[in-house]
């Protein structure tokens, strides 16, 4: 069993000389796999319903559903089974899920539609772009961070989403209470996000160490995958001062 009360481990990537304010290193590559029929039935069916164009202007945030709740942003959503469980099962929260992957995002519309869940919205194109020039400060409830690339190989750490210019960007976004909840298995990294969460003056962390008790999260397609390899969830929750 892992101790929760941990130490953070002082991260290359919060060293002085990678705290790179430079949003154009991506967080991710774009990936193949194949787009199914219905995956891509669902893009043109239901693409004007769940879809944002990416715009260079901000959003008008309040204005997205029709009823009105606190937003929440995904970062990242893969094949989308988290996302809408949780949509699902939290519908007092609107979300806006965010990824470049073409067969996730069709995916989390047939799950949309299917279900008939109306408190979702998705935006395909690059998060930290996003961030930038879509949302306005101080308008966000929480950021969801669930497995992302951990990038292991040392001289590709700079490519982690959950360093300390993104970090710094989603806290500007996020309106006092809000919070960012991340998940990994991988324990370094899950120590050196903590050294980034840790060094934000504006967070604050709610549990001692690594999180745990948040029940409403599902299981994702990358954590079923770590249990099979007897590996750990490894959870971390922050909420701004």
């Amino acid at each position: 069993m892992r101790e929760n009360n941990v130490s953070p481990v002082s991260p290359e990537s919060a060293s002085p000389a990678t705290q790179e304010s430079d949003s154009r290193i991506r967080t991710y590559v774009t990936r193949g796999g194949r787009l199914t029929e219905a995956q891509k039935r669902a893009l043109d069916t239901y693409g004007a319903d769940y879809m944002l164009p990416f715009s260079p202007s901000p959003l008008d945030t309040a204005a997205l559903f029709t009823d009105p709740g606190p937003l929440i942003i995904e970062i990242g959503f893969g094949m989308g089974n988290a996302t809408w469980q949780i949509a699902k099962s939290r519908p007092e929260f609107n979300y806006l899920g965010i990824e470049v992957h073409t067969p996730g995002v069709g995916r989390l519309m047939m799950e949309l539609s299917e279900k008939g869940i109306g408190n979702v919205k998705i935006i395909q194109h690059d998060a930290v772009e996003v961030l930038e020039r879509m949302i306005p400060d101080a308008c966000i409830s929480g950021f969801h961070v669930f497995y992302p690339d951990p990038w292991p190989k040392k001289r590709h750490h700079k490519r982690r989403l959950m360093r300390p210019y993104i970090v710094e960007l989603m806290i500007d976004k996020l309106a006092k209470g809000g919070y960012i909840y991340f998940v990994t298995d991988i324990e370094e990294y899950a120590q050196s996000s903590m050294a980034v969460l840790y060094g934000a003056r504006r967070l604050s962390n709610r549990f001692k160490g690594y999180a745990h008790g948040i029940d409403w999260r599902p299981e994702t397609k990358f954590g079923m995958k770590a249990k099979a390899q007897q590996r750990s969830a490894f959870e971390l929750f922050y909420v701004k001062n």
